[in-house]
């Protein structure tokens, strides 16, 4: 009992510590596709890998938390809705907009909250994928607002 109560305040100080400092923020911006979005660099310190099409993942220092900027092409021409519907999204999902121009989506899955947005431009789709632990989620929403709002493709 002692060690889960200590872990779990270890783990609520080092989330609180990594928000709770000054956010430094950057343009990331995918050269081939003009995807930018606000990064917010002091938090996804580390380069994670590539994703399918154009992009880069990163995540936390300590791997709780991840972000994947992406763009890839809109073979089928799908409008927001229809893309999502092929994607085959989990039914229970938590939050769901759609419009002509992008979708967001986000919902549970174990213990991490997951975000999508996808805007739509052309023949591309360029998104951000965000996964972050569950008992932190009030502590990154204003995080993740900024992210998905700053979004943009050419």
């Amino acid at each position: 009992m002692k060690s889960t109560m200590a872990l779990a305040l270890a783990l609520a100080a080092s989330t609180s510590t990594v928000l709770a400092q000054p956010v430094r923020w950057t343009r990331y911006t995918i050269p081939q596709t003009g995807t930018a979005v606000d990064f917010p660099s002091s938090i996804f310190t580390e380069e994670a890998g590539r994703p399918d099409g154009y992009g880069q993942r990163f995540r936390t220092a300590d791997g709780r938390a991840d972000i994947t900027i992406q763009a890839a092409p809109n073979v089928a021409n799908d409008s927001p809705a229809a893309f999502l519907a092929r994607k085959g999204p989990p039914l229970r999902i938590q939050y769901k907009r759609v419009t002509p121009r992008f979708f967001a989506v986000s919902s549970y899955k174990g213990d991490k909250v997951w975000y999508d947005r996808c805007n739509f431009s052309g023949r591309l789709v360029h998104c951000v994928l965000i996964n972050y632990p569950a008992e932190e989620e009030r502590a990154w929403d204003d995080v993740v607002t900024r992210i998905s709002l700053s979004l943009s493709g050419k």
